[in-house]
């Protein structure tokens, strides 16, 4: 079994909203603050944001335009109190 590390890792979140004014990246890892983490636009539409987080596991979602949306390119997924689903990661 290979060892556990503590070190945090950069984690790269991407989604394609080319027709979004604003995108963040939300989750347990910044307290689910909605404004902590903007995303930067790409020139092909795709949002993009790099963070270092430690091992875990940790829910997410992406506030688009003020709505929350699930990261399409991640199939995990978990319900949450508000009815709806987060996705999620493991790292470590």
């Amino acid at each position: 079994m290979a060892p556990i590390t503590s070190r945090r890792q950069s984690v790269k979140f991407e989604i394609k909203a080319p027709e979004a004014e604003s995108v963040f990246l939300s989750g347990d890892f910044n307290e689910w603050n909605g404004k902590k983490h903007p995303m930067k636009k790409n020139g092909d539409g795709t949002w993009s944001k790099t963070i270092m987080i430690g091992p875990g596991t940790y829910e997410y979602k992406f506030l688009v335009d003020g709505n929350w949306e699930n990261d399409p390119n991640n199939g995990n997924y978990s319900h949450n109190n508000f009815g709806t689903q987060n996705n999620w990661i493991r790292l470590g």
